[in-house]
């Protein structure tokens, strides 16, 4: 197997990646909450999974990739406070938050299937693994990590020594800051400004629509211990890869870490990989801004969903990209020329071209670094090799890059358009322009271009 390179956040370093059982990798990735449409700058950090599931597959991996969906305990707060996610939205839309959570978890799906983002192997819901969040409560409890106040049971992160390794941080530095800084909320009670919601009691009086009985008393559990419990499950105490956004670093990624070694007393993860920001036109995506787009605003100006993936793949997951129609209509037009070439590319070939495939796997290895394939991808499209050969690699290369090229390929021509491409061939060579031309024209109303090339006439499609 070829060597993996990726920039470990735990360590904050690029490491060669190896895997804990080899041959095989265990990966999790933070889903949905399933309150609201997910937005474009939600799919990018999901296009980034999916490269590095591609990526690991094309090096002969066997990867298990579980991602959560959150239909339950995301408070609006990471301090601990203001209401459920899932109850707001279901308020909002005077639905059941049951309802709510199966509409936008659809919507969720149909966004990734038009992105071509492959589905994770399994993908568990909050909701039907409480009874594993109650027993990592109770062992918590029982090694000492929890104490109880009148809202819930709380993670004491002063008792984990390691806390706020992830943010580079020690844990007295993170209690300065927080108390320093504008997330000055606090429960009532609560010890230290970083503890955490473990279990919610549901508020006296109020009857929530989703809720629990548990050892502690009725309520709903913590945003942060669901990921714990369900990657371990499914995964094992100690798991490979955890991929998520880079806002996750300093509280749910942190959290997720306490509480899962403060449990088994193992390492939870070896690498972490997060996933950067969207902006829109240089600024946070906001619906106050009027910048907020999800993949449907970008469908109803009729944008190809992969052109978006396009322009995703232009910028390294690790760096902020910035969003502006004009990148991608570039994007849009970069795709259509991929497309436009590979759908003339004729023939089968026994090999393909050895030197760009080995660069592009050098490239993906080191990173993910989808700038530096793309831009072997064009390379080899410029370059003198044959069609064939071209079109084998570039297809190997699509198991990476999931631009559907194999739909583009092997353009399946019509018998009427074969008798044209003939019959301007004979007039070609009988020096009949005036007719060849014309003949032309009708093939380009059909919808493909004849390239004239030494070898014989080739068709594109006219995209």
């Amino acid at each position: 197997m070829a060597e993996i390179f990726l920039n470990n956040v735990l360590t904050r370093k690029k490491e060669k990646f190896t895997p804990i059982t080899s041959g095989q990798v265990g990966i999790y990735t933070c889903g949905p909450t399933v309150y609201d449409y997910a937005h474009i700058g939600h799919a990018r950090t999901y296009i980034f999974a999916d490269i590095l599931q591609r990526t690991l597959e094309y090096n002969a991996l066997v990867v298990k990739r579980v991602m959560n969906i959150t239909d339950v305990g995301h408070l609006t707060s990471d301090s601990d406070t203001g209401e459920d996610k899932m109850e707001k939205g279901a308020e909002r839309e005077k639905k059941t938050v049951w309802e709510i959570a199966d509409f936008y978890t659809k919507d969720f799906f149909d966004m990734i299937e038009a992105l071509n983002i492959k589905k994770p192997e399994i993908v568990p819901k909050a909701t039907d693994h409480i009874k594993e969040m109650i027993e990592l409560i109770k062992t918590l409890e029982e090694k000492g990590f929890t104490y109880k106040l009148a809202d819930g049971i709380y993670f004491d992160t002063s008792k984990f020594p390691k806390y706020g390794e992830l943010t580079g941080q020690t844990w007295e530095d993170m209690q300065k800051n927080l108390r320093a800084g504008a997330r000055v909320e606090m429960v009532p009670g609560k010890k230290h400004p970083t503890d955490f919601a473990l279990w919610k009691f549901s508020p006296i009086g109020e009857k929530r629509q989703m809720e629990w009985e548990s050892p502690w008393g009725k309520g709903f559990p913590g945003w942060h211990i669901e990921c714990s419990a369900m990657s371990m499950k499914y995964l094992g105490e100690s798991f490979d890869i955890h991929t998520g956004g880079v806002d996750h670093i300093p509280v749910h990624h942190t959290n997720e870490i306490a509480q899962s070694e403060a449990s088994s007393g193992k390492q939870f993860v070896r690498f972490w990989l997060e996933g950067e920001h969207l902006l829109v036109e240089n600024e946070k995506m906001s619906k106050s801004l009027g910048n907020f787009y999800r993949l449907a605003d970008l469908e109803a100006k009729g944008v190809d969903p992969l052109a978006f993936r396009y322009l995703v793949l232009t910028a390294h997951y690790s760096t902020r990209l910035n969003f502006t129609w004009e990148a991608l209509k570039a994007a849009e037009t970069a795709l259509k020329n991929l497309y436009r070439e590979v759908s003339g590319y004729q023939g089968e070939a026994r090999i393909g071209c050895a030197e760009f495939e080995s660069r592009f796997l050098e490239a993906i290895n080191d990173d993910l670094d989808t700038p530096k394939a793309l831009a072997i991808v064009w390379e080899l499209v410029k370059s003198d090799y044959p069609d064939s050969a071209k079109l084998k690699s570039l297809l190997k290369f699509d198991q990476v890059l999931g631009l559907d090229l194999e739909n583009q390929a092997r353009i399946k021509v019509s018998a009427e358009v074969e008798n044209l491409v003939s019959e301007r061939e004979k007039a070609r060579k009988d020096k009949d322009f005036v007719k060849s031309d014309e003949i032309r024209k009708q093939i380009a109303e059909i919808g493909y271009e004849v390239i004239d090339d030494p070898a014989g006439p080739k068709l594109k499609k006219i995209i």
